[in-house]
């Protein structure tokens, strides 16, 4: 199989490549570094890395057009929720006209299997149903989940007017290896971060928030059985577990007891954000054969492992 990632020198995108590239397939990558790393790629070396930006159709047309994958697996996005706010043009362009453009360009190169990486928080926006189906209603407290959603059905439009195979994957919060502690997005990582660096982490609001952590290695075996599969529409990729911050907080505490632990602070709670989701994943189970194999506790650990093993990166 020949695969087209996008955002592929990113943190869920070089795991995937890396997944790909193992058990024999072909990838061509584009990225434009924005919040990916070419060091990510080092161990991919046969990966062919194309510097580019999805908001430029004429580009990744003519990328698409030469390469002519059998798949396209599309991560590249604007990811963070502030930023969503702030400067909403940017992310609807970035997360809905980027999509849009891929595409377009997929339908012309007549390529086979779309796969668009979705959200499974910020679609819902507050969680009324606890783990929420794929059937809940998508009310999204920010520009963010609006402009994921917008991308799921510029997919559907596709998939009825061309007859493009699409298949959209709402994720839970994705963690583990190469996430970057210093980003916006990625509390996980900015926990770890700030425990290898010796700085105190904060919490916004009182830490009862709740998100559904997925580990990256799970969510990797999610997007290789969509791209192989014909399955349409959205699909929740999630544990159904709903883990607060103060938990969270717990945890990594316990992980370094030896190293004074981890004690964030508490600070105001930041717009945007909601309080509550888990997801159902029993679609994901049923028809991609998929469900989540990590816990938490070992994810954490193999995440703070990566974090210390990367001192630069920290």
């Amino acid at each position: 199989m020949l695969a087209l990632v996008t955002g592929g020198a990113g943190f869920i995108g070089s795991n995937l490549v890396d997944a790909l590239l193992a058990r024999g397939d072909d990838v061509v990558v584009i990225d434009d570094l924005s919040s990916g790393f070419r060091e990510n790629l080092e161990g991919a070396a046969s990966a062919e890395l194309l510097i580019s930006d999805i908001r430029d159709g004429e580009a990744v047309a003519a990328i698409t057009d030469r390469v002519r994958p059998d798949v396209i697996i599309h991560l590249a996005a604007q990811m963070d929720v502030r930023r969503s706010i702030a400067e909403p043009g940017l992310d609807l362009a970035t997360n809905a006209g980027g999509t849009l453009n891929m595409l377009a360009a997929a339908r012309d190169a007549g390529v086979r299997r779309f796969v668009n990486v979705s959200t499974g928080g910020a679609i819902y926006g507050e969680a009324q149903v606890m783990p929420a189906p794929e059937d809940h209603p998508t009310v999204p407290d920010a520009p963010y989940g609006v402009s994921k959603r917008a991308a799921e059905l510029y997919c559907g439009v596709h998939s009825r007017l061309y007859g493009t195979s699409t298949v959209s994957l709402r994720l839970g919060n994705v963690y583990g290896p190469r996430q970057n502690p210093r980003s916006e997005a990625g509390v996980i990582a900015i926990f770890c971060g700030c425990l290898v660096r010796g700085e105190t982490a904060r919490i916004f609001g009182d830490g009862g928030q709740t998100r559904d952590f997925v580990f990256v290695e799970d969510i990797v075996a999610a997007l290789l059985a969509a791209a192989e599969g014909e399955q349409t529409g959205a699909f929740n990729i999630g544990t159904g577990a709903a883990t607060s911050m103060v938990e969270l907080a717990a945890q990594l505490d316990r992980l370094a007891e030896g190293e004074g632990g981890f004690k964030p602070v508490h600070e105001a709670e930041r717009l945007g954000e909601i309080r509550q989701i888990a997801l159902d994943a029993t679609r994901a189970a049923d028809e991609l054969g998929w469900s989540s194999r990590v816990e938490l506790a070992s994810g954490l650990e193999r995440t703070l492992a990566w974090v210390r093993a990367h001192p630069e990166r920290a």
